[in-house]
């Protein structure tokens, strides 16, 4: 057990072992320069005693060093290149004010900077702007729609959202020693938000996670009630997918194909809101237990699919086709329910490895960004509408409305004008609006006493 925690970079203590965990880094990832991010993990942690201002709900718990670290670990999960896991390193830095742009900029370029810029103004309309307790200023209306507005509106490269998960995602793992209402409030900008769009780019293990994590803290009482009810019978469920496993195996091997089988386990969230949804009890819920098959090729999967089905009677209406019509996020799979042995009720997955590859990693399995071809995908407003509506149309998740459908069918971005206020709030105001309106907007009295506008060197970047 010791040499395990040796042979770990990141100890229980906070210590880095900075050299041990650049070489598991490059075992992982193709890096162009690795000096660039050992210099870019010296400069975070040299930063990391410098203290974070106290009266910010984010300040997290781990220090910026660390977190930078773990962000990075993430993205690697999510096949990003060099310059993303750079701007994941030094985020936290320059979000805690520790680091300004400007020397991001000196130090390390211009795409790392815009990165981190990219990031910082998906924080700004994060948990200070709470959608369930408060309206944005001046407006009607659903403020949800106001975060979808901004996002449509900045965001022209994937990596900036994936970095910005990442940072959440370490933030829910790593609020657990928080107190109560940071819990909440991290919980609930981490479902209403990024949890969601984690959905839209169809990174599935990270949904999960944060749907599961966030669910912990605003339904304490629901989440343990599900949670007992699991652990109460894993012993049973594991004895019969092992069962289940050997039988299929052994009619795989009949038909010559060549699968790699697991047991899965529905995540705690999910059981809920088919529970509450269906208005079903726990022992109601048909995949508890749930077997995924993996296999080369598309006709595989209908094969094994006729196999399930000769086995196993099907359940009516539990059959889903996602290959002939995936998702909307680009989902690909079978899902079938069954009366499996000793007619307890089984959900099974099929899909190729392709397949299972992109509801895990999502966008990130097929966009890669390499060279040249993100300042030209950046710059294509064709590419960047068509991106957007891919990824963006999350009505669903949300609760949506017709307002916003409208608006990414369009010019998004031209007739519009979004502006932050210093609390982080998100003012929408037309792409005419001077100063002074946007004063008005805030207050009248604010309008009132307006007597002038400061141009700041941000504003030309």
């Amino acid at each position: 057990m010791v040499k395990v925690r040796e042979d770990h970079p990141i100890h229980d203590d906070g210590s880095v072992d900075l050299d041990l965990w650049i070489e598991r880094l490059q075992e992982q990832v193709e890096l162009d320069d690795v000096e660039v991010v050992r210099q870019a993990c010296e400069l975070a942690q040299s930063l990391k005693e410098q203290e974070a201002p106290s009266e910010e709900a984010w300040a997290e718990t781990e220090d910026s060093y660390v977190t930078g670290l773990k962000m990075a670990q993430i993205l690697i999960e999510l096949n990003q290149d060099q310059d993303a896991l750079v701007a994941a390193i030094l985020y936290r830095s320059v979000r805690e004010q520790k680091l300004a742009l400007d020397d991001v900029r000196r130090r390390f370029g211009a795409n790392i900077e815009k990165l981190v810029n990219g990031v910082l103004q998906m924080a700004a309309i994060g948990s200070r702007q709470n959608p369930r307790r408060e309206k944005v200023l001046g407006q009607s209306g659903n403020p949800l729609d106001n975060v979808r507005r901004m996002l449509v509106s900045m965001i022209d490269d994937v990596r900036v959202v994936l970095i910005k998960i990442a940072e959440r995602t370490c933030a829910i793992r790593g609020v657990k020693q928080g107190s109560r209402k940071k819990r909440y409030i991290v919980a609930r900008e981490v479902f209403d938000v990024y949890a969601p769009l984690a959905h839209r780019l169809g990174i599935g293990h990270i949904k999960w996670e944060l749907e599961d994590l966030s669910f912990r803290y605003l339904k304490p009482n629901d989440y343990k009630r599900i949670a007992g009810l699991l652990d109460e019978k894993r012993l049973d469920r594991q004895e019969f997918i092992d069962t289940v496993l050997e039988i299929l195996q052994t009619e795989l091997d009949k038909a010559n194909i060549k699968g790699d089988m697991s047991g899965r386990a529905k995540h705690i969230y999910s059981i809920w809101r088919k529970m509450q949804r269906k208005n079903i009890d726990f022992n109601q819920v048909y995949d508890i237990r749930a077997v995924r098959i993996l296999v080369p090729e598309i006709r595989d999967c209908y094969t094994v699919l006729g196999i399930v089905h000769g086995l196993w009677r099907n359940i009516p209406h539990e059959f889903d086709d996602y290959i002939a019509s995936p998702k909307a996020n680009g989902y690909r799979s079978l899902h079938t329910a069954v009366f499996g042995p000793d007619n307890k009720v089984l959900e099974i997955q099929v899909r190729t490895h392709t397949m299972h590859e992109e509801a895990e990693l999502g966008v990130c399995a097929h966009w890669l960004y390499k060279g040249t071809d993100t300042q030209s995908h950046s710059n294509s407003y064709e590419e960047k509408i068509a991106w957007l509506r891919q990824v963006l149309e999350w009505t669903e998740d949300l609760g949506g409305s017709e307002e916003f459908s409208d608006m990414i069918s369009g010019d998004v971005t031209h007739d519009r004008v979004y502006v932050f206020t210093p609390d982080g709030h998100v003012v929408d105001m037309p792409s005419e609006s001077t100063p002074v309106d946007f004063a008005y907007r805030v207050h009248t009295e604010v309008g009132h006493r307006c007597r002038g506008l400061k141009l700041t060197e941000e504003l030309f970047r």
